[in-house]
């Protein structure tokens, strides 16, 4: 099956968890073609649609896979090819944004929200269904903390805490992070900012602690990556993170007051052990291979309604 995943690439690459899932469609024998959509606003996405149509005319794809609902528009702005959209968070989290994602909504084949919080916030939509994206696990080797530290430059003995993003990311609410974290002296924030991806897998098995404190969220993959290193992790009621880490010892759920951030963040350092996030994981279907395994599947009912209702 030929694959036309339609993302943006403003920063000059698709976004990680985006690259991972053409790249987990690639394993399994699926042929994978990428238009990178650039320009900001309606009519930046509307400016690509002539180079869209070059590249279908050219590449032929049996599908198109939209990430995010602006990209998803600009796909079905197109009568041959049948899309399937994938909603992360930001897209449908925001009115604004939201409403220009009307189109994608009612004219893709299939919508794939990656969380039902999501799902349910966008209203009617055609053949809607919950699809978080899963995580590589190989890509996040299970080296032992102290080595990862020595690697990474970090402090043998520092209690440390990974704030899930930049600092400088207003959604991510890190004055509320910062804030919690002044009752705990004895422990470092860092920010997740500037590494690779493979410093990132070192990071998590650095650190004693994921905190998550954004204004919202779909289905972050920070915390689907702290879970595949076992890493103990503390956030606020956002996005499907409840439902991710239900019943992990060494994971909690906070209010949004930085006095029970910070009581939550003394029970997960002194944890002192790894949580079972890699388990929970696989036993979600979250390993990009049954991911991918599923995608195709969709794709199929996509394409022939027909065969997949007898």
């Amino acid at each position: 099956m030929k694959i036309l995943i339609v993302a943006n690439r403003n920063r000059g690459a698709f976004v990680p968890f985006v690259a991972e899932q053409g790249e987990a469609l690639r394993r399994i024998g699926q042929e994978v073609m990428w238009f990178g959509v650039k320009g900001h606003g309606v009519w930046g996405y509307l400016l690509n649609l002539p180079r869209l149509w070059a590249s279908l005319l050219k590449h032929r794809p049996d599908v198109i896979h939209a990430h995010y609902g602006l990209c998803g528009t600009l796909a079905c702005l197109q009568p041959f090819v049948p899309v399937v959209t994938t909603y992360h968070g930001s897209d449908i989290n925001i009115p604004k944004i939201r409403r220009l994602c009307r189109p994608a909504l009612r004219r893709s084949r299939c919508n794939l929200f990656v969380s039902k919080q999501l799902m349910a916030l966008a209203g009617d939509s055609f053949n809607p269904a919950v699809f978080p994206c899963g995580v590589f696990l190989d890509a996040f080797p299970l080296v032992e903390r102290q080595e990862a530290r020595q690697r990474l430059g970090l402090d043998a003995d520092t209690r440390y805490v990974l704030f899930a993003s930049a600092f400088d990311n207003a959604v991510k609410n890190a004055p509320l992070a910062q804030e919690s974290m002044r009752q705990l002296p004895e422990a470092k924030l860092l920010e997740l900012k500037g590494y690779s991806r493979e410093e990132v897998a070192l990071l998590m098995r650095a650190v004693d602690c994921l905190l998550m404190t954004s204004h919202s969220e779909g289905s972050p993959q920070v915390v689907k990556e702290a879970m595949a290193c076992n890493l103990p992790i503390v956030s606020v009621d956002v996005g499907d993170v409840a439902w991710l880490t239900e019943g992990m010892e060494g994971c909690l759920i906070a209010q949004r007051d930085p006095d029970d951030i910070a009581r939550c963040l003394r029970q997960a350092l002194a944890f002192g052990r790894e949580t079972r996030g890699r388990e929970r994981l696989e036993a979600l279907g979250l390993d990009n291979r049954l991911v991918a395994n599923h995608l195709a599947n969709c794709y199929a009912k996509v394409l022939h309604p027909r065969r997949n209702r007898q």
